[in-house]
């Protein structure tokens, strides 16, 4: 069976579209196999709900009277970049706070109170000149009150992650979380088989203009994301084996929801940000069934010891997300406890949320405007 988007999409405004979680896909085709899946379902909803640092918010904050050029700018103590327009502001997830007092607490935190309606000081320093003459600003400002405020992330949704231990003997704390010495634990950061890139290994359907569900709001993708890496080593069912494709998203924050956005601090390491993102595959073909149907216990990871302090970290080789959310891996002859940084049943939240949203009506898919690079290599420094 063969059909197009619009096809689809027309299902969906008639309400008469088979929408499946990809967990429910999964099980479908375990059941009665990819060709007789392929009949009973036109979307398939995927989704995460994982710590998402490289991601940020752009503001504009409306001028002053008089006009305001900002040099420096604060939120809730929190440093926000204002090297764009006069009152254009970009505040990243993992910026830390200026003053040392204020503890577990960045940029996420900021973005995810913005969210959920609460207020937030402003504090600007500007650049006297005949054009913006003020020199500063102080206020508080809600979501409501400035006049754009969107997540514009450069890097989400990684196609596959690395786990994280520790053969030393003193604690570390990392983006991971606390890994325990002596491999007392293995901490992974992506949902599994749920997640949305696993589903589509080789960005068939996904795409430059893909809309996708974001915080609870619209979203859409809007580039490759940084350290986009699409020619990683693959196994024969073309998931990757390590960190691989990724995505830039962008996104109106004042249609998001705080249960799906959340600020979220790392001990010693630093703040970022929980993020739930949910994209919807149509079923297009067979092969979109037979990719998405990919369990667990055949996707994997690697697992890197961070002990060693330097870019190209000592591998234990590889293990499977079955393996990983058994709550156990051997390693080196040792039982190690794992736990992820993603939460899995947020994650399958999401794509639930997805689902109801396009069985309502009230979702309709777009086709990429653009696929992209398939062919991008990975650049270090040295």
């Amino acid at each position: 069976m063969a059909q197009t988007v619009a096809e689809i999409n027309a299902k969906i405004q008639n309400l008469t579209a088979k929408v499946l979680t990809v967990t429910e896909l999964k099980q479908l085709v375990l059941e009665v196999g990819v060709k007789q899946a392929t009949t009973q379902v036109d979307v398939i909803t995927t989704g995460t709900f994982e710590p998402m640092e490289s991601s940020g918010a752009v503001i504009n904050l409306g001028q002053t009277d008089p006009p305001i050029k900002i040099r420096s700018c604060w939120l809730d103590g929190v440093s926000v970049y204002g090297g764009l327009g006069a009152v254009d502001l970009y505040l990243g997830a993992s910026q830390e706070p200026d003053s040392e007092m204020t503890v577990n607490r960045g940029g996420g935190h900021i973005i995810a109170d913005l969210i959920a309606g609460k207020s937030v000081n402003l504090k600007v320093l500007g650049k006297p000149n005949d054009c913006y003459p003020r020199a500063s600003f102080e206020t508080t400002i809600t979501k409501d009150s400035i006049n754009q405020f969107y997540l514009f992330n450069p890097r989400n949704l990684y196609q596959n992650f690395i786990v994280g231990v520790n053969s030393g003997d003193q604690i570390l704390y990392t983006y991971l979380g606390a890994l325990n010495p002596r491999l007392g634990n293995a901490v992974y950061a992506n949902p599994g088989a749920i997640a949305p890139l696993w589903n589509d290994p080789d960005l068939r359907l996904i795409g430059i203009g893909t809309k996708i569900f974001m915080g609870g709001g619209i979203g859409y993708v809007a580039w490759e994301g940084t350290q986009h890496f699409p020619l990683q080593k693959r196994l024969p069912n073309r998931t990757p084996v390590a960190p691989a494709a990724t995505l830039a998203l962008i996104g109106d924050a004042k249609q998001m929801q705080p249960e799906w956005v959340r600020g979220c601090y790392f001990r010693n390491y630093g703040s970022s940000l929980m993020l739930g993102v949910g994209i919807p595959l149509p079923v297009i073909d067979e092969e979109v069934v037979a990719k998405a149907a990919v369990p667990d216990s055949e996707i994997v990871t690697s697992v890197f010891d961070f002990a060693i302090a330097r870019r190209v970290k000592p591998s234990f080789g590889t293990v499977s997300y079955a393996a990983l959310k058994s709550g156990t891996i051997r390693i080196d002859g040792i039982n190690v406890r794992t736990a992820p940084v993603a939460s899995i049943y947020r994650s399958e939240q999401v794509a639930e949320a997805l689902k109801s949203w396009i069985l309502a009506g009230e979702f309709t898919l777009t086709e990429p405007v653009a696929f992209l690079d398939s062919d991008r290599g990975f650049v270090s420094q040295d």
